[in-house]
């Protein structure tokens, strides 16, 4: 009988260990959000974000996990200094009240063995409005120079600027922002 509990409990214990969520923080060097609009109907503009941080925690086994991510605001790098403060000023991210922006999951979906969307919270300015980040790639596997596990995905969600108080010059500049979530992420 006790080495039936024995057996019993081994096997419990295992099956935890298998299925527990596991936590990756963000890598900063490796993970650059980017955002891209049309300007006046000439070209599609793209920018980043220089500072992120946050963590991913996921549990594959449950086909659950979560997303917590901030963004530096005033980290912005739209490749023109002049332009860096005027990305900054209050009419768009107005980084002096607002120095970040988060990005807060309320549910991870999966697809087979990986995740394909996360429904969460972007806070842009101090408002919250409900998004949908769409994964189109999602890979784990050790790291070959951190010798520890570590995840990356690409994931992004189309959002509008006059949603977040930033809609100043649309239509002209467009309404309509692609944010872009490169992130790779190395396990606690």
């Amino acid at each position: 009988m006790k080495k039936c509990m024995s057996a019993i409990s081994l096997f419990f214990a295992a099956s935890i260990a298998i299925a527990a969520p596991e936590t990756y923080i963000i890598d900063t060097n490796h993970s650059m959000p980017r955002f891209s609009y049309n300007h006046l109907g000439y070209s599609m503009q793209l920018s980043r974000f220089d500072k992120i941080s946050g963590k991913i925690v996921i549990d594959k086994t449950a086909k659950t996990g979560a997303v917590d991510v901030t963004i530096d605001t005033t980290s912005v790098n739209t490749g023109s200094s002049l332009f860096n403060e005027h990305t900054q000023a209050e009419e768009f991210f107005d980084t002096v009240k607002h120095p970040t922006a988060t990005f807060k999951s309320t549910k991870m979906n999966f697809k087979d063995d990986k995740p394909a969307s996360v429904d969460g919270t972007l806070t842009i300015k101090g408002i919250s409005k409900p998004v949908t980040l769409n994964v189109s790639s999602f890979m784990c596997m050790p790291h070959p120079m951190k010798k520890k596990d570590a995840c990356g995905a690409n994931a992004s969600v189309v959002v509008k600027r006059s949603d977040f108080n930033m809609g100043k010059h649309a239509p002209y500049v467009s309404d309509e922002v692609t944010v872009d979530l490169p992130i790779e992420a190395i396990k606690e």
